[in-house]
């Protein structure tokens, strides 16, 4: 049965905290398993990871060559693949392509800059694309080709020499789109190695496993805590939670869009969440009751109900201001604005993830095919994070050149404030450059 709340009773910050709040698994035995996975991958390298992936993913390999997928068998699954799954790659790989060239001339291509004060010192930035990027794409529930184009494209448009791939394929079976998407991608390495080995692999690096700079793609638990954990000896994009959408309504929404939207997300995983808030009580009910009579025609009926009863809610409020109050209050991955007249409200959201303007924008389009990457900031981080973009894939450096006149007028200025922080030395190396 779905939550029903409401923003003018008395409890309803409490009952909004433990909605948004998740059941929490024993983190120290998480924590505790993953340190030990990563400490013996560092330590044995390929064997271990041949060991664990044979214990967690069901498979029978001796070695690594057997969990490395060649180019060829990346182009043979690519041409093998429906003509129309094929097309309908290629064209978001091409709409991702488009959306991030757009993003990173907006950046200013991602150029150096620079510019001279007025003391003719030189101030600017080096701008660089990273070497090597590994990405994490899951692989237990469902087969997600759409997220190594989401990561591998953006990277690419960057300006990433090298990307490798990790993937597990438990049982050892092999998805042949999600190998077609990595060839699309022009995908360097594969490896059928997840969890927190293949973190920690990416990380530090083994005989097969190139080491790389930085690690971006979503995973369960194990795989954001192995994340959490390498982070400072490698980059990684965010710590993300499970997928959520929030949909503000009104009663020009569609009753039936609502609830499939609402089902487009919970089907992800039994964590999932789906929120509509609508000031239209009506609306409300009407999804409600909506909600039994569809549930049955969906395939994954089984995970949606159990997101639906432990995740979901109907929220009634006030007015439409009161509502993305609210919004901002939960800062969501995913946020649909089912209004009419859905523009003049996009100014009233401050924190999201990605917005979706206009009942006929479903969110399923940023999952697929519309352009912007579908790695989102989740649980509220979308107050501090943005989702991926090109800018996840490039180092900036600072440069300073320092001209004559501006070396004393500096040099003095560094010396003053040392002096202030007790650092003696810092002052001494400022002031020999202003000395005789």
């Amino acid at each position: 049965m779905i939550r029903q709340l409401d923003s003018s009773d008395a409890e309803f910050d409490t009952l909004l905290t433990a909605l948004l709040s998740f059941p929490e698994e024993d983190q120290a035995e998480v924590r505790s398993v993953v340190a030990g996975i990563i400490k013996d991958v560092r330590d044995r390298g390929d064997i271990a990871l041949v060991e664990l992936t044979n214990q967690f993913d069901r498979q029978s390999a001796e070695d690594m060559t057997s969990l490395q997928i060649s180019p060829t068998r990346l182009a043979a699954a690519f041409d093998a693949i429906s003509p129309l799954v094929r097309d309908a790659l290629i064209e978001s790989a091409d709409r991702v392509r488009r959306y991030h060239e757009q993003q990173l001339s907006a950046m200013g291509a991602g150029d150096d800059w620079q510019f001279t004060d007025e003391l003719g010192n030189t101030l600017g930035q080096k701008v660089k694309a990273m070497s090597r990027v590994g990405i994490y794409v899951p692989g237990g529930k469902a087969a997600y080709p759409s997220t190594i184009i989401m990561t591998a494209v953006p990277a690419k448009v960057a300006g990433v020499e090298e990307i490798v791939l990790c993937v597990p394929t438990p049982g050892g079976e092999l998805n042949d789109v999600l190998l077609a998407a990595a060839h699309l991608c022009g995908v360097d390495h594969v490896f059928t190695v997840g969890g927190a080995q293949a973190i920690a692999a990416m990380a530090y690096g083994t005989i097969s496993v190139p080491k790389v700079d930085k690690i971006v793609g979503p995973g369960n638990v194990y795989v954001a805590t192995a994340k959490e954990l390498v982070f400072g000896d490698v980059g990684i994009d965010m710590i993300a939670g499970p997928s959520e959408v929030v949909i503000v309504a009104d009663d020009s929404a569609d009753p039936d869009w609502v609830v499939q939207d609402m089902f487009a997300q919970a089907e992800h995983d039994e964590m999932a969440q789906a929120i509509v808030i609508s000031p239209s009580a009506q609306l409300l009910q009407k999804v409600k009751a909506l909600i039994p009579v569809k549930l049955g025609e969906q395939t994954r009926s089984s995970i949606i109900d159990v997101a639906i009863d432990q995740r979901a809610a109907l929220i009634r409020v006030e007015n439409l201001d009161d509502a993305f109050d609210l919004v901002n209050r939960i800062a969501p991955e995913h946020l649909q604005i089912a209004l009419e007249a859905p523009e003049q409200y996009l100014e009233k959201v401050h924190h999201a993830g990605a917005v979706f303007l206009g009942a006929d924008t479903a969110e399923v389009v940023g999952d697929y095919s519309a352009g912007p990457s579908h790695v989102l900031p989740t649980g509220g981080t979308a107050r501090f994070a943005s989702p991926l973009g090109v800018y996840d894939f490039q180092t900036r450096t600072s440069v300073i050149h320092c001209s004559p006149r501006g070396a004393i007028v500096l040099n003095r200025a560094a010396a003053i404030l040392a002096r202030e922080e007790g650092l003696d030395a810092h002052a001494e190396s400022a002031l020999s450059r202003v000395k005789g």
